[in-house]
């Protein structure tokens, strides 16, 4: 009789030691481990705003479509030649007559580097194709144009003078205060009615 309990007794203690190997691992964590998904959660959370923060800028704005902001910029930018079709200038030259001309290309011809209306006008483009339509060949080149007149004070300027920034800019004094002229780039030729700085006032001796 003592054998068979002591036998019992064994078999008792075995299946004891093999059920509690067999009971998971996270079975024997407090609650407060099991926690751990929510761990992960928060890792990626950290992950994706390492992300924006770490994302290319200009300006203080993030560049979350480059190609589409370069597209927009591009259309922003870029100046349409609207040239159809100027009439011709009138038979005889006078002041009058070339600003009537002159007029006929603002919001019309882009500024560039070219000297006609089916492309572009820099300022001394400009003039020298205005000048063209009465017969008068100019230079390219503001100082060129310049040099071929003489200086004359703002009180003495009639339509159809010169106005003249040395080494910058050349444009046609309207008679008034203002000017016609091919701006800069991304503008097209426009009349101003007031002039900046400094400038000369010269008159051709053609």
């Amino acid at each position: 009789m003592p054998s068979i309990v002591a036998k019992l007794g064994a078999v008792l203690v075995a299946g004891a030691l093999i059920a509690t190997a067999a009971i998971p691992a996270y079975a024997s964590m407090a609650p407060t481990e099991v926690a751990r998904p929510q761990a992960a959660q928060v890792q990626t959370m950290n992950l994706v705003s390492t992300v924006a923060v770490s994302a290319p800028t200009r300006d203080g704005y993030a560049v979350t479509k480059p190609r589409l902001a370069i597209a927009i910029r591009a259309a922003s930018a870029a100046v349409v030649n609207r040239y159809t079709g100027i009439a011709p200038p009138a038979q005889s030259y006078s002041g009058a007559a070339l600003i009537a001309y002159a007029a006929q290309f603002v919001g019309v011809v882009p500024y560039g580097s070219g000297n006609s209306p089916t492309t572009s006008f820099s300022c001394d483009g400009y003039t020298q194709y205005v000048f063209a339509g009465f017969g008068i060949s100019l230079p390219r080149g503001a100082d060129h144009q310049a040099r071929l007149g003489v200086r004359i004070s703002q009180a003495e300027a009639v339509a159809g003078d010169f106005v003249y920034w040395p080494g910058q800019h050349i444009g046609i004094y309207d008679g008034a205060g203002g000017m016609y002229n091919s701006p800069t780039w991304g503008r097209y030729v426009e009349h101003v009615n007031k002039l900046w700085g400094s400038p000369l006032f010269v008159r051709l001796t053609l």
